[in-house]
């Protein structure tokens, strides 16, 4: 169940209690008079099944409500009641496969737009994957998947494409290759700095068994990202985060970066550009399967509405 605070005006907040009243997956309705809007407008309380929530989100929109009050949705840890209860059970769906589009279009518009912290854990990654190719140490390029904030912008893109909001698409593409570029840059100076030092040789840069798939990309890559994206949106859509630590793990797009910064510091071409296509072999499978698995799910959304509406005639 998911808990709702509407402010509106008193007329409005009226007319949307009475609705709300009559919706079976809505449960413990309260209305407090003046609390709102000086005055001049009421509060209404309510929880409502995860699986219907877009249907009622859809509601208040149109009624108005964005424009003349607010609309604030909370994820309770538990919610201990029998009319909520009563009101999980009377909406099709298993409330994990629930997705509030509201909620992921707010976090796709904040993870599009760049920010300090996000090149900042972005670089940090990438030198922890440079690091890890130079010693030819797995626990290290696991560190720089773990570290790496590139999923969000991947998301917001799969996001913005499902529902054609091709702004926010291009603002996270632009976020994410310039992070990849700006990353890429400053370790090739990094490491250039410590080759031309004497500090690392090209054999150190070039040669571990351990990560040798990093510069090697093949049709497993493509599967990998493939299904690590298809990971990747079920969790964040499913309310279940800790999913994607396995995701973050799985996907060598911090690494390949990291690599590319390393190997054009000593020269490396030919290893430079296999990191190169395993960077693009891994966003592409990231991608199509993120935005094919967001698009099979809004077309489940739109499904559990129409039956919905059916059980609610069928009652009539």
């Amino acid at each position: 169940m998911l808990s709702v605070r509407v402010s509106a005006p008193a007329p409005l907040a009226e007319e949307l209690r009475a609705r709300l009243s009559t919706d079976p997956t809505v449960s413990d309705v309260t209305v407090l008079r003046g609390a709102c809007l000086d005055g001049q407008g009421d509060l209404l309380l309510f929880d409502m099944a995860r699986e219907n929530a877009n249907n009622v989100m859809r509601m208040l929109r149109h009624a108005g409500v964005p424009e003349q009050g607010t609309i604030a949705v909370y994820d309770p840890v538990t919610v201990v009641s029998d009319a909520a209860d009563a009101a999980e059970r009377a909406a099709p769906g298993h409330p994990a496969d629930g997705v509030l589009w509201a909620q992921l279009a707010d976090s796709s518009r904040e993870d599009a737009r760049p920010s300090v912290s996000f090149f900042t854990f972005l670089l940090l990654a990438t030198l922890i994957a440079g690091i890890g190719r130079l010693l030819d140490q797995p626990v290290l390029i696991i560190g720089a998947m773990v570290v790496g904030p590139e999923f969000a912008p991947i998301a917001a893109t799969c996001y913005a494409v499902v529902r054609r909001r091709f702004g926010i698409a291009g603002t996270a593409l632009a976020t994410l290759l310039a992070g990849f570029a700006g990353s890429a840059l400053v370790s090739w100076g990094l490491w250039a700095a410590l080759y031309a030092a004497g500090l690392i040789t090209y054999e150190q840069a070039t040669t571990g068994q351990q990560t040798e798939f990093i510069v090697a990309p093949d049709g497993w890559s493509f599967v990998i990202a493939a299904l690590a994206g298809i990971a990747g949106v079920l969790s964040i859509t499913s309310a279940k985060p800790s999913a994607l630590v396995g995701v973050f793990i799985s996907i060598t797009t911090v690494p390949a970066v990291g690599t590319v910064g390393l190997t054009l510091a000593v020269g490396a071409w030919d290893e430079a550009s296999g990191a190169v296509v395993q960077l693009l072999v891994n966003l592409a499978g990231l991608l199509l399967a993120g935005t094919v698995t967001l698009a099979v799910q809004l077309l489940f959304g739109r499904w559990v509405g129409r039956r919905l509406q059916h059980l609610r005639a069928a009652r009539r």
